[in-house]
């Protein structure tokens, strides 16, 4: 199983099986992440986009959604991942959502890093993309940490680039 450590979190791909879990027993979803799941997660976006979520094979997985995992405590603080694999160009575009009550903490910037780290190691992957709303200030922060650069603004969302291209 494909695992990043970071100074203060896991992060795993989340496999299809889990995924399908997730959205019928939660609790057979914490017993297979090996995880406490807490209550405001999923958010209901990510719940959403599971329903709709095509299987994957095991390769596909890592270009998916990857979950956040506190090591000391297994729980669950969020979520990071891929919209899908690299297009032709090798773009690859990345989302992440941290629980509330884990906001703050610096673990999207930390997981942000990580993914795109591994991401650009990647033969297919050039550059990611992100985008987040524009009044999200905490979530364009995360993202200048993390070493993106605003590409460009439209219909009230900023897009950023990290790597060899620009968007």
């Amino acid at each position: 199983m494909l695992l990043l450590a970071t100074e203060r979190l896991e992060l795993r791909p989340l496999p299809p099986e889990v995924a399908v879990l997730l959205t019928e027993n939660r609790e057979e979803a914490g017993i297979a992440l090996g995880a406490t799941l807490p209550a405001m997660w999923p958010e209901p976006n990510l719940l959403g986009l599971l329903r709709l979520r095509p299987p994957v094979s095991p390769e596909g997985e890592a270009f998916g959604v990857w979950v956040m995992i506190d090591p000391t405590s297994r729980a669950v603080v969020g979520d990071i991942g891929f919209k899908g694999p690299p297009d032709g160009a090798g773009k690859i575009e990345l989302g992440y959502s941290v629980v509330p009550d884990r906001r703050r903490r610096g673990y999207a910037t930390e997981a942000v890093k990580a993914l795109v780290a591994w991401a650009l190691l990647q033969p297919q992957v050039r550059f990611v993309l992100a985008s987040c709303s524009s009044d999200n200030l905490p979530s364009a922060r995360t993202l200048e940490r993390a070493g993106f650069k605003r590409a460009g603004e439209a219909d009230g969302h900023l897009t950023w680039h990290f790597g060899d291209a620009e968007a």
